[in-house]
């Protein structure tokens, strides 16, 4: 586990030159949560989380006021989720989560993405088995006794709990993520959460290396420049 966390980490350091696309990302994803449940961030907890974690990731203040005011006003895109699987470069296992207005549009450039790099996009079913949908909490500490008793206190149905490294991991069912959430906080109400989101995490790992490593994060580059998609899981274990 504590691998899929530093995994995640690094996924999140961002270069300057991929910055405008992921505020761009957070803003449709701010844009759909509060369209569907209000934009009031105390009233829509998923769009309170959203916006925590948008900070954490310092995107600007300007580019969250915006998908709020966009979402607080009628009409507007409306946005589905979508979700494509498929074995990409060197034989990794590919998930990727998308927001679109126009499904045969975003499934017509992922599926290009896959053929140019040779890659084979899946059907519905023919990956994703092989990833645990779960709710992840990273944070500082060392006491996993404590927190694991929280939250059967609590009645969270905890998936998994580690403590590696100075940091505690906390996976559970994406259904169990805000009452999860407010465990811990009752807990220690000044505890800051490195990682708190909804994610696929693979059961199982895929050595990769050498060409199929590049050919792999060509891959993934391609798939990050397309505007519809938010999020790609992976079973790549690089060396």
């Amino acid at each position: 586990m504590g691998r899929a966390y530093q995994n995640r980490k690094e996924s999140m350091a961002k270069t300057a030159a991929a910055k405008t696309k992921v505020y761009s990302k957070y803003g449709r994803e701010i844009y759909v949560t509060a369209k569907a449940g209000g934009t009031d961030p105390s009233g829509n907890l998923a769009l309170r989380s959203l916006i925590d974690r948008a900070k954490k990731d310092q995107v600007p203040s300007h580019v969250i006021d915006k998908a709020l005011d966009k979402a607080s006003g009628a009409g507007g895109e409306d946005f589905q989720p979508a979700l494509y699987e498929g074995i990409g470069p060197g034989g990794v296992m590919v998930l990727i989560s998308a927001l679109t207005d126009n499904g045969n549009r975003t499934f017509g450039e992922i599926r290009g993405v896959f053929s140019k790099c040779k890659a084979k996009l899946g059907t519905q079913g023919s990956v994703s088995h092989m990833f645990d949908h779960r709710a992840m909490f990273v944070f500082a500490g060392d006491d996993e006794e404590t927190a694991l008793e929280t939250l059967m206190m609590a009645d969270v149905d905890v998936a998994d709990i580690d403590c590696e490294d100075g940091m505690i991991t906390v996976l559970v069912p994406p259904t169990e993520f805000f009452k999860t959430k407010t465990a811990l906080l009752e807990m220690d109400d000044s505890l800051d959460f490195e990682v708190q989101e909804i994610t696929y995490l693979p059961t199982m790992e895929h050595p990769i290396s050498g060409d199929d490593a590049e050919q792999f994060e060509r891959f993934v580059g391609l798939l990050n420049d397309l505007e519809d998609v938010q999020e790609i899981y992976h079973n790549g274990q690089f060396d």
